[in-house]
């Protein structure tokens, strides 16, 4: 019996005025016409907290491009859930947060591309976009509601990681999520310009430890560091099927964010399949639940239990195969192409994210 996920990711969109070269939605980027309803989103929210879920992640995209974000965030309250907004925070105003606060929101989570006006402009693409994310901060923060700013670092910003930190001080921020690029999609595409040195990488974790210990008790800050330096895989998302839940913007109901990277797989839908028989019974979600799926080295190993065979998105990003083990593993065949992509990084150039098409 596997027990209920925690949290609902609710990605209620791709539309996005930022163009990030990172972005971790999928290449292919569903139209507003393929998007659910307010009222089928309100379904799914009902859904979830009867499945066991706690708190709903309101993402995108960018979540507030949807012109019901207070409508589907009062829907999410009045199922039972803990709202959390994921907002890279330029379309929002004081009228909106005074309705969204009026909804049932809880909490917001910022994102920021660098810790200066130049830098955050040119990785996401937007003029003006720095600037809008502090007003969006003050806003958070004189409604009352706790701020999360997210940091997507990688080799063109970490020299700002210890301002990002004073940044997150400055805006008045409880959480600083320090997020090292995770490679799949959009993040592969540009791998070469975003991976970091494992020098930037020795050094990111000094800046991080180091913050730590001196905003102890002011700000929380949590490192997740890249697998492309690493001897063995981390459980992605708690390993495949257990804990995570999302739902796309037409529907489709995932096991991880970046699921539908993955072919082979047919994903249930929200508008014709249930989130608890998903969770149950989807072949898709029970493809890796487990370890009787898993070659070897990963089905004799000890700690099979710990990781579950590292990411099945990065596995098959890299070899093709989703069943492989990841190649964060040193003890995985396909170890060597992540020490490749290292030595071959560099440039400075993005492929840049945009709805509706790629430049």
């Amino acid at each position: 019996m596997v027990d209920a996920p925690l949290a609902l990711l609710a990605e209620l969109t791709h539309r996005c005025p930022l163009r990030c070269p990172y972005c971790s939605n999928p290449m292919e980027l569903a139209r507003a016409a393929a998007e659910l309803t307010t009222a089928e989103w309100a379904r799914v929210f009902e859904e979830a907290a009867a499945l066991g879920c706690l708190q709903v992640h309101l993402s995108g995209g960018e979540p507030t491009a949807r012109r019901d974000i207070v409508e589907i965030t009062a829907a999410a309250r009045a199922a039972g859930l803990y709202t959390n907004l994921i907002t890279a925070g330029v379309l929002l105003d004081a009228g909106l947060m005074e309705r969204l606060v009026a909804a049932g929101l809880d909490h917001v989570q910022l994102s920021v591309q660098d810790a200066d006006e130049a830098g955050a402009e040119r990785i996401g693409g937007l003029k003006g976009a720095h600037a809008a994310k502090a007003r969006a901060a003050a806003l958070v923060r004189a409604a009352g509601l706790p701020l999360t700013l997210n940091a997507v670092v990688h080799r063109q910003n970490l020299h700002n990681l210890s301002a990002l930190v004073e940044r997150a001080l400055e805006w008045g921020a409880a959480r600083l999520e320090v997020a090292h690029v995770q490679y799949y999609g959009w993040a592969l595409a540009n791998r070469d310009a975003l991976l970091p040195t494992r020098a930037q990488l020795d050094d990111a974790t000094r800046v991080v430890e180091a913050a730590r210990a001196a905003h102890k008790g002011r700000l929380v800050i949590d490192y997740v560091v890249p697998d492309y330096h690493a001897t063995r895989p981390k459980a992605c998302m708690g390993g495949w099927g257990r804990r995570f839940l999302g739902v796309s913007p037409a529907g489709n109901i995932l096991p991880c964010h970046a699921a539908e990277s993955l072919t082979g797989l047919t994903f249930p839908n929200a508008r014709e399949t249930s989130l608890a028989a998903a969770w149950a019974d989807s072949p898709a979600f029970n493809a890796f639940r487990g370890t009787a799926w898993m070659p070897e080295p990963c089905r004799g190993c000890e700690r099979r239990e710990v990781d579950w065979g590292g990411c099945r998105c990065q596995a098959f990003a890299l070899t093709g195969d989703v069943a492989a083990t990841d190649p964060a593993c040193s003890l995985s065949p396909h170890h060597g192409l992540l020490q490749a992509a290292v030595e071959h990084a560099g440039g400075e150039a993005f492929r840049y994210r945009q709805y509706g098409r790629a430049r």
